[in-house]
Order: structure tokens, then sequence, then C-alpha cells
């Protein structure tokens, strides 16, 4: 008997970003169904980090279709269950990592039993609740950062290499916070220059070209 192939979460078809006219990346195909991490691979400028800015609503898409739930993909839309973390952390440095989280939740919500101090303490800042960002090391900026993937009822996240600045220990939560949002039925894009490994198995993979 033939297993049935649930729909995917995300969906690209012919999928390309175009500046100046000029292809960045695509034309790209892929699935992304609940319960699958998928590793964005690819040279340095192929594109990696446009793809996930793309899906995190900040870009438009240039030619190509985009389906969230087997329909057109709308930003607005599906707002409340993609979470994007890039590069640029997100984060108020004047304000605590607390109250960063707190803003962000009254945005989006909060998953069922979590509190802003109850992830902090997770990612591993307990005691730094109330520091101001700005004082935090590069390492526990990037923990507060995270704390948000466990605070908020995302489905879909994007990470663009989120194994940086972060030692073992630290490499350790995200592979931990994949394998949780893996096995609640969500999905995750990730770049990285590095091995992503996981105990909820190994990652397909996407294979950027220009």
């Amino acid at each position: 008997m033939t297993s049935v192939q649930p729909n995917p979460l995300l969906q690209a078809r012919g999928l390309s970003f175009l500046r100046a006219d000029e292809p960045v990346f695509g034309p790209l195909d892929f699935d992304l169904h609940a319960g699958e991490v998928a590793l964005v691979e690819g040279d340095n400028g192929s594109g990696k980090t446009t793809l996930l800015r793309l899906l995190a609503g900040l870009l438009h898409v240039g030619e190509g279709e985009l389906r969230w739930r087997g329909a057109p993909w709308q930003r607005d839309a599906c707002a409340s269950e993609v979470l994007f973390l890039g590069h640029q952390l997100g984060l108020k440095t004047d304000m605590s990592p607390r109250e960063n989280l707190r803003v962000a939740a009254g945005l989006h919500g909060t998953r069922e039993g979590r509190t802003p101090a109850s992830v902090l303490a997770e990612v591993g800042l307990a005691g730094y609740e109330d520091e101001p960002v700005r004082r935090l090391s590069a390492g526990q900026k990037k923990r507060a950062a995270l704390a948000r993937l466990l605070l908020l009822p995302a489905v879909l996240w994007l990470l663009d290499e989120p194994y940086a600045n972060l030692d073992r220990a630290g490499i350790a939560l995200v592979n931990r916070l994949l394998e949780g949002q893996v096995a609640a039925g969500g999905a995750a894009l990730v770049t990285s220059h590095g091995a992503v490994s996981f105990h909820g198995g190994e990652p397909k993979r996407i294979r950027m070209h220009g």
C-alpha cells in the first residue's frame, strides 16, 4: 500500500529573484513539508540569504510561483506562521531580552505554556533577562534572538547562519531547537557554512544556482 504524501507547507516552482533585471538566483524548484528541515546550499553570492529574505516578505518574487499550504504565497496571510532570523538579529539594544520578547509576543502571540522567562532560561540566559541587550556578548545576543523561536508560534523558521557566534553549547542548542520544531510538525530552511546535524534526521538539500 502506497502512503499518501501530504501537501507541502511551502512550494516553489521556477522561483527566481531579479536585481536590475538580472537573476540573483533561479529558477529554483523545491517542496518543504511539515516535519522537514532543508539546508540551503551554495557558494558565497549564490543567493542563499536573498532566498530567505524573499520568503520572509522582505523582497518580491522576480519570476516563478511560490505557494503556502497550497495557495498562492501572500506574506500578510502567513506573517504569524513564518519567523526569520538573519544576520541582523532584530533586537532593540536599549531593551532587555525580556522586553524584546514581550514586544514580539504582543505582535505574534506565544506558544502554549511558554513565557519570556521560561524561554530565556532554556537558551541559557537565566540571570540576564533584564540586562540591556547592548551589554550582552555576541553569543548571548544570538541566544536572545534564538529565544524567539521557542516563544513565538511560527510553523516555518527561516534561519540564516544560526550557528554563527555560538560556542559548542550554543551549536547544540540550535540543533535541539530544530529537533523540537520538527517534532512539533514545523519546518525550517537553514543556511550554514557548516554541517547541520540533529537527531531529527538528515536535512533535505536545496542547491542554489545563479
